[in-house]
């Protein structure tokens, strides 16, 4: 078996230059089941094109004759200083992308002066992960969660989580059920013998060592994917070690209940809308993650940058507000700075860096990205992150020829 920790063996022949072609190396290299898992969307992925070309739609009104001799990519979220404002969203099974999986992502974005959030659906254990970059991370890394019916191997998750140094909690709300994902019902994805969830499986045995009966390693998405509604992913969830998201949850047993098992920042990821902006800021979250699950769940759904205005315009500020999904260019990243958003995620962009080359191809995927971002600064006259402006982007006019502004 391959250890999380053992040394890649570095990057391909090819030299790719931007997102897009690591991502056709990547359909090229990895097996299509596993392409289909991290590249797939919701039923017709309507969601899933709509990220990405509404950030095409978006023009930039570029401001000319300032000193953009020196441009600073970096930002500051929960008093931390990143070097990009760019982190790492969480994806599951990332051994399966390549390299040493979650080690890899980890060491890049430390790397990098930038966050990871680690998803609990990993093939290498949470506290090997954030041990993982060579001298300790610089900046805080985050740990995705979600909350099943089983509350007591949560609250394990979420101590381990704790133990181990994570400084915040990021919930994902946008999955009572999976969304329907045709191509992972077709080919569907089993994890082979040499890799297991780590951070379950750990936690199913320090419950066996207590005084429970062990059991059988997690089912995959296949299973879960078949269920008609909540009850039967309900249903499917009891008898897989509860690793689906409770459909059960509210507003008002929630975060609560987060609070009562630690002391962590709580960041909600999957708010779509004002509305439940607001009702997070009213029942305490510290953050809120404009997000559409990559257009993996609900099929139909505005772009999260589409989104974006309206939270913003919510929160006026109280708490930060993160986006992802759709980002592949540094100038999505200007685009969602100047619409009001605090810090960005990439999910399968930094996927396909570690099909290309392990934990460098990772880092090349955010280079990419810092490059690209300092010259779209540079060139809109934008020298810091705060000089981003909403003035700098326009839209095409709806009734005729010609630009209007945001």
């Amino acid at each position: 078996m391959k250890r999380c920790d053992a040394k890649d063996d570095g990057l391909q022949k090819e030299d790719p230059i931007t997102i897009a072609e690591l991502a056709t190396l990547a359909q090229k290299k990895l097996p299509k089941q596993v392409w289909d898992y991290y590249a797939s969307g919701a039923d017709e992925e309507n969601a899933l094109r709509r990220n990405r070309g509404a950030f095409d739609r978006l023009i930039l009104r570029p401001r000319v004759l300032r000193d953009v001799s020196r441009v600073d990519t970096s930002t500051t979220l929960f008093g931390e200083k990143y070097l990009i404002p760019i982190g790492i969203s969480p994806s599951a099974m990332q051994r399966l992308a390549g390299g040493n999986g979650e080690i890899d992502m980890a060491r890049a974005a430390a790397s990098r002066g930038t966050t990871m959030i680690l998803s609990s659906h990993t093939t290498c254990a949470l506290e090997d992960v954030i041990r993982a970059p060579d001298g300790g991370s610089s900046v805080d890394f985050w740990f995705q969660l979600y909350i099943s019916q089983n509350r007591e191997r949560c609250a394990q998750v979420i101590g381990r989580a704790e133990a181990a140094g994570y400084k915040a909690l990021v919930l994902t709300v946008d999955t009572p059920i999976l969304g329907n994902r045709i191509n992972e019902r077709k080919t569907a994805l089993i994890l082979p013998p040499h890799l297991s969830l780590a951070n379950l499986h750990q936690t199913i045995n320090q419950s066996s060592s207590e005084g429970n009966s062990p059991q059988a390693k997690p089912t995959m998405n296949r299973v879960l994917l078949e269920a008609r509604n909540a009850q039967e992913a309900a249903k499917i969830a009891r008898g897989s070690h509860d690793t689906l998201n409770d459909a059960s949850l509210t507003w008002s047993n929630t975060i609560s209940w987060l609070r009562s098992k630690s002391s962590l920042k709580i960041i909600l990821k999957g708010i779509m809308t004002a509305e439940d902006a607001l009702l997070a800021i009213d029942y305490g979250a510290d953050a809120v993650i404009v997000s559409n699950h990559g257009g993996r769940q609900l099929d139909s759904v505005s772009s999260t940058i589409e989104a974006l205005p309206e939270i913003v315009s919510a929160v006026r500020g109280r708490i930060p507000v993160i986006i992802d999904s759709g980002i592949t260019r540094g100038s999505d990243v200007f685009k969602a700075l100047a619409l009001g958003a605090d810090f960005t995620l990439v999910g399968r962009s930094a996927l396909w860096g570690l099909s290309f080359g392990g934990q460098e191809g990772v880092i090349r995927v955010l280079d990419i990205l810092e490059r690209e971002l300092s010259r779209t600064m540079a060139l809109a006259g934008a020298r810091t992150v705060g000089e981003i402006r909403r003035s700098m982007l326009g839209v095409e006019k709806k009734d005729g020829f010609g630009i209007s502004r945001l």
